[in-house]
């Protein structure tokens, strides 16, 4: 594993025969939110992006948690002192206005190891990715309501994508909490493994996709996303057209 010249406070960045690991570093506070951890995971993610050698990009969190949600002692503290300049206000970062779209249209798989408890902002982050593997034991929920929030981050798009309509709703207007294994049977996410595992099993995940074509790997991508939205006809005329592109690539390159 060799590190990347990328120093942060809040983040981790690694990288591993192709894989971009990004680790959220607060474990002290559980890796909850603030807006500087946010502004780290968007630098990574894009070094990753604009990397040649990056095939997979993994987000995971240090310690006992993935991420428990916003930081509600930075909550307070923010509401009663103005940020300070140079500093993101919670809510106007890329983390949360651009970034779930960035994850969207990346040509590289986007895998999400949850270590541990996922809450809130924990959860919706990870919808973007392609796959998320969840610890038996952790606690997954989006709690928004229960803060007097509404869900961010695309959620509202993502969701009944995953789920359904019908357990998005219920999951979004309880804010109730699931355990790893419950959110499999939902579909929130693809694999429940106890804790030891979630690194090891998503790594397997990484590696098989980093041992494919990127470029195969990109298009397939782009048309699971598109394909949804397009009449069968269309999905399969849209299917033809990136094949084409796919033929294209490999022709150039050789």
């Amino acid at each position: 594993m060799s590190a990347d010249n990328a120093v942060y406070e809040h983040v981790l960045y690694e990288i591993d025969d192709g894989i971009a690991i990004i680790t959220l570093n607060r474990p002290d506070r559980l890796n909850s939110y603030i807006p500087a951890m946010g502004d780290e995971v968007v630098d990574a993610f894009r070094r990753a992006q604009d990397d040649p050698e990056v095939r997979v990009i993994l987000f995971t969190g240090a310690g006992r948690a993935f991420c428990a949600g916003v930081d509600l002692a930075f909550l307070t503290e923010s509401a009663a002192e103005p940020a300070e300049k140079g500093q993101s206000t919670l809510g106007e970062e890329d983390f949360i206005r651009s970034l779930p779209i960035e994850m969207r249209n990346s040509p590289k798989p986007l895998i999400a190891a949850m270590n541990g408890h996922a809450i809130g902002v924990g959860v919706t982050m990870t919808l973007p990715c392609d796959v998320r593997v969840a610890a038996e034991e952790a606690k997954i929920g989006l709690t928004f309501s229960r803060l007097g929030i509404l869900p961010g981050l695309g959620s509202t798009h993502l969701l009944p994508h995953l789920v359904g309509m019908a357990r998005a709703q219920e999951l979004i207007l309880t804010g109730r909490i699931v355990l790893g294994q419950e959110a499999c049977d939902l579909g929130l996410v693809q694999y429940s493994v106890p804790s030891d595992s979630v690194m090891s099993t998503a790594m397997d995940l990484a590696r098989q996709m980093a041992e494919a074509d990127p470029t195969l790997l990109a298009l397939a991508r782009k048309a699971l996303h598109e394909g949804p939205a397009l009449s069968l006809a269309e999905a399969m005329a849209n299917e033809q057209a990136l094949s084409a592109q796919l033929r294209q690539a490999r022709s150039d390159s050789n």
